[in-house]
């Protein structure tokens, strides 16, 4: 009798030591980025557990900058987010990306945050999730507008708005046919630049409807029609199409500006195997299909539009081709200093008469 009892105890032990001993991953990401059927379908296919906790860019590097790259096993900060906080506090390790499917990512992206996220030798991002700035433009009033240089065009006089932050300092050098970020590591340069593209939008002011300032504001004033050719983003272009098919998202000929939030590695990662299979998994098409029609956002698995809801496959489709989403134009990291450059360039502006 005491045998059996000892071995039913046995057995007990055994299997709690099976549960406790269940693989875990620690996912620190952004609301929405982490669908609660894909993280089923994860653990059903792996055996591993998902925690997840939600964040943003400044909670998450405050997190990993106080734990010194522990707590977790994938974050996902924004690839701009990720060098200056890297060189100073190691708070990543390198990917390794022969443990990556990248067969599965569309290349351009892979290789923005491989330069992007660069220290040294070693990158330390694979991208997830996109959005874009462009053009929203009414097409039957403004037929012929397609690039940034149309925010300062006369024949649009009195019908252009754009937002008077950062994005439109940049969208005007690309429109001038210049390349900003190729200038980041020459701060002189730069500067002589953003220059430039202040005497163009001080020049163009009086072409200006007005400045918006929202979401809401920004399709309120196509909608209405008191401007047709505007600064944007994709998904409120979209927006404005299923209710009024003139007006629609443009990728600028001179490329649209873009974000990318990333899959990263923390340096005390505890199941770093796990984090790859996680990456790969949530990039392959079918999957990140499931994110981007419950989100809307892009995402960087370059097949899974097959996969799309036919009305996101159709704004998809439209607003850009593959040459459109090779040309967009990825934010690097902001070098120390030049937001204050910016900064006082956009108040002149503003101040302008």
């Amino acid at each position: 009798m005491k045998k059996i009892l000892l071995v039913g105890a046995s057995a007990l032990l055994l299997t709690a030591g099976t549960l406790m001993a269940q693989e875990t991953l620690r996912v620190l990401t952004w609301k929405g980025y982490a669908p609660a059927s894909l993280v089923k379908a994860f653990e059903a296919k792996t055996g591993i557990k998902v925690k997840l906790t939600y964040s943003n860019n400044e909670e998450m590097v405050a997190k990993l900058i106080a734990t010194r790259g522990g707590g977790f096993d994938v974050a996902q900060p924004s690839q701009d987010r990720i060098t200056f906080v890297q060189m100073k506090n190691k708070i990543y390790q390198p990917i390794d990306y022969s443990k990556v499917n990248e067969g599965q990512l569309v290349t351009s992206m892979l290789d923005s945050v491989k330069k992007n996220t660069k220290v040294g030798n070693d990158s330390f991002g694979v991208p997830h999730v996109y959005g874009t700035t462009g053009m929203i433009v009414n097409k039957k009033l403004a037929p012929g507008a397609n690039d940034w240089s149309d925010l300062w065009n006369p024949k649009y006089e009195g019908k252009i708005s754009y937002r008077l932050k950062r994005p439109i300092l940049i969208a005007t050098a690309l429109g001038m046919g210049e390349d900003p970020f190729s200038l980041y590591s020459d701060k002189a340069a730069y500067t002589k630049l953003m220059k430039r593209v202040e005497k163009k939008l001080i020049d163009s002011k009086h072409l200006v409807k007005n400045y918006w300032t929202s979401g809401d504001t920004q399709v309120n004033i196509i909608k209405s029609g008191d401007a047709n050719v505007i600064s944007g983003w994709d998904g409120k272009g979209w927006t404005l199409h299923e209710t009024n098919p003139d007006i629609d998202f443009i990728a600028p000929k001179s490329g649209a500006l873009g974000w990318i939030d990333t899959f990263a590695i923390p340096a005390k990662s505890k199941n770093v195997e796990g984090a790859y299979k996680w990456i790969n998994f949530m990039l392959e098409a079918k999957n990140a299909a499931v994110f981007t029609n419950q989100e809307g956002y892009g995402t960087a698995s370059k097949d899974a539009i097959k996969y799309f809801d036919e009305k996101i496959k159709r704004n998809f489709s439209r607003s850009f081709s593959k040459a459109d989403i090779d040309n967009i134009k990825w934010y690097p990291a902001l070098p120390a200093g030049f937001d204050k450059i910016e900064s006082k360039i956009l108040e002149r502006i503003k101040a302008a008469k």
